[in-house]
């Protein structure tokens, strides 16, 4: 055989058979690789076939095309990398690893194939098997594709809940989610917290008359049975007042819940209060001083917008039925200790604390609460007042009271004139720092507090050392 021609590994088939040949022969042909390729050395093309499945799946397509050219310009850019690297791979260790590439053939047709290249010994070049992925591929883009979908619909799904949520909490009519198995409350809109004083956690059995808690059950179970059922009137509470409850099951983890729709029996609109000759609730709302009611939980019930921005939190009804102590949970100064206080005095002043809020900022508070009438009050009221401004004030009242301290220490060692410019000059920084403070930096203002004009305090803010290098000078025409 010339040094120069390369082997045909192509089988020769036998006339002659063993019973046993057809068999193997299948084996063979099931084996058979969907691509082969004889390759030079270099990595040139010298012979190409396909499996009987790929011809089947391509009729008409020819290799051809491929033989003489080098291996790496019949694959897309991509590839041609890869066929280098198995190429190397080849000739240096005798087999390469797998690689994927996209196979372009004469016709233009291009799909993506799994190539393994083997070295035949000394001159003979390589082979190189492929196998065809576009099975592999196809599967993978529906893969893909039914992610994409499922994605899809969880963002959906997300966004119903969002909506649900919403309608939920700015619903007007009384809205409760009840276990389905122990009646107990899972959920609570702010205006059934407003209006019956339950909160998450409550058996909403106990709080209907005992006399009403059959028929309602009964209601309940043909709501399950059925699906549907007649509203019914029932009194809720301590007060015993009336409300007409409809109930409707709903599917929910771990267990059914019931949702609850609660209306008056009376003729107002549900969360409509009655009307009162003094805006009383207006007013509290609008106060400079954050006002809050919880129960004997520490659930808050009520909260002004004075609160709302001491907590850092953009609406009431996001609040109602949070724990109080989640904002106010100083060590030795929280709310089990500020109860404890009203239950003990019935009432509590300057009660010193810290408001930590929702955007990391924390508030020094000073609190007055007190509790409702009764004994054991199931209701308190807090007024809120950020005493940051006042603790500024007291550390500067503090420092002059040190200064002035220091100065009758002085008596029999100092001139008197030396004590009274002394002290003069004391006084007069205290009551610039004061002007600063009330006027919140604002120069101008503070001069017309003090009595002065901005060249006079300019000089004197100089002579007592305060920052006054970011501040423009006073114009002298004023």
């Amino acid at each position: 055989m010339p040094g120069d021609q390369l082997p045909n590994f192509r089988p020769q088939r036998d006339a002659r058979k063993s019973p046993g040949d057809t068999t193997v022969m299948s084996r063979l042909n099931a084996a058979e690789p969907d691509i082969t390729l004889i390759l030079d050395l270099d990595g040139v093309i010298r012979d190409a076939s396909l499996s009987s499945a790929v011809s089947g799946a391509m009729p008409g397509e020819e290799t051809r095309g491929w033989v003489g050219r080098p291996w790496a310009d019949t694959v897309g850019e991509v590839g041609g990398d890869a066929v280098r690297g198995m190429v190397a791979d080849a000739r240096s260790i005798g087999v390469s690893a797998f690689r994927q590439v996209t196979q372009r053939f004469p016709s233009g047709l291009e799909l993506p194939i799994e190539y393994t290249t083997v070295r035949l010994g000394g001159k003979a070049g390589l082979i190189a098997i492929g196998k065809n992925l576009q099975a592999v591929a196809e599967l993978q883009s529906r893969l893909i594709a039914a992610q994409h979908a499922r994605e899809q619909d969880y963002w959906k799904l997300r966004e119903i809940e969002t909506r649900s949520r919403l309608l939920f909490d700015a619903s007007n009519e009384a809205v409760l989610l009840v276990k389905a198995e122990n009646l107990r409350i899972v959920e609570a809109n702010p205006a059934a917290i407003r209006a019956l004083g339950l909160a998450p956690g409550w058996e909403f059995l106990r709080e209907i008359a005992p006399k009403e808690q059959e028929p309602f059950q009964a209601m309940l179970f043909r709501v399950r049975q059925q699906g549907r059922a007649p509203g019914m009137m029932v009194h809720i509470g301590p007060g015993r007042s009336p409300w007409v409850v409809r109930a409707s099951l709903m599917a929910a983890g771990p267990g059914p819940v019931f949702l609850l729709q609660l209306g008056p029996a009376g003729g107002s609109r549900p969360g409509e209060s009655p009307p009162a000759e003094v805006p009383v609730e207006d007013i509290m709302d609008r106060m400079p001083e954050g006002f809050v009611v919880v129960d004997h939980q520490g659930v808050i019930r009520e909260a002004n917008r004075a609160f709302l921005d001491l907590i850092q939190f953009g609406s009431a009804g996001s609040v109602i039925g949070e724990r109080l102590g989640r904002w106010l949970s100083r060590p030795g100064a929280n709310l089990a200790v500020l109860l404890a206080h009203v239950h003990r005095h019935g009432a509590v002043r300057m009660f010193a604390t810290t408001l930590q809020g929702d955007l990391g900022i924390d508030t020094h508070v000073e609190i007055a609460a007190v509790g409702s009438t009764q004994t054991k009050p199931p209701y308190f009221g807090l007024l809120i007042r950020d005493a940051t401004r006042s603790t500024t004030a007291r550390e500067g009242e503090a420092h002059l009271r040190t200064a002035l301290t220091a100065m009758t220490e002085q008596i029999g060692k100092s001139p008197l004139l030396d004590l009274v410019r002394n002290t003069s000059a004391a006084v007069e920084r205290h009551c610039i720092e004061i002007a600063l403070q009330r006027s919140e930096g604002n120069r101008t203002a503070a001069a017309e507090l003090l009595g002065l004009s901005r060249q006079s305090l300019y000089a004197k803010l100089n002579r007592y050392g305060f920052d006054v290098a970011s501040v423009p000078p006073p114009d002298d025409s004023e």
